[in-house]
């Protein structure tokens, strides 16, 4: 095998375990101005309807730090994306989008109808992925985002999967 095709493959998405919690709350620290701690994030992958994945490197030599995540949240049959980040060195690499792709495939396997989730309007890459994956704006949430390029307006997106 060469090293090329080692760097070359997709990354594998799977649930992530305690010890991938630094280095997710790492990357979300990298990604937004509030930032969660491990601590938060362990209260959070505990509550029953919390999933959260991550994306690793594919690799023979078994798993490798993440390189990004997602955090859903399942409430009777609807799911909401409560976050997504992926490292800044690893963003448009299609990390985001096999991310989403996982969720979108396991919230199916779990029954649910919709997911839905929150963009800021002015997040021109996350909007091409959502909107590409079949995501339709349902609302909006004006000043949400206050860290935001834009306006801080926030988008309700939501896809249906049933």
């Amino acid at each position: 095998m060469s090293f090329w095709w080692f760097w070359a493959q997709p990354p594998v998405v799977e649930e992530a375990l305690d010890e991938d919690l630094p280095k997710i709350a790492e990357i979300h620290e990298t990604s937004f101005t509030h930032k969660w701690n491990v601590d938060e994030l362990a209260r959070m992958k505990a509550q029953d309807g919390t999933i959260i994945l991550v994306a690793r490197r594919a690799s023979p030599y078994g798993t490798r730090a993440p390189l990004g995540f997602v955090v859903l949240r399942i409430a009777a049959d609807e799911a909401e994306v409560i976050t997504i980040a992926v490292h800044p060195r690893q963003r448009g690499r299609g990390v985001g989008k096999k991310l989403m792709e996982a969720s979108l495939f396991r919230l199916y396997t779990e029954r649910c109808k919709h997911l839905f989730l929150e963009v800021d309007a002015a997040n021109e890459a996350a909007l091409l992925l959502y909107r590409g994956l079949g995501f339709k704006e349902v609302g909006q949430r004006k000043g949400y985002y206050s860290d935001s390029g834009g306006d801080g307006t926030a988008l309700v997106m939501r896809i249906d999967l049933r």
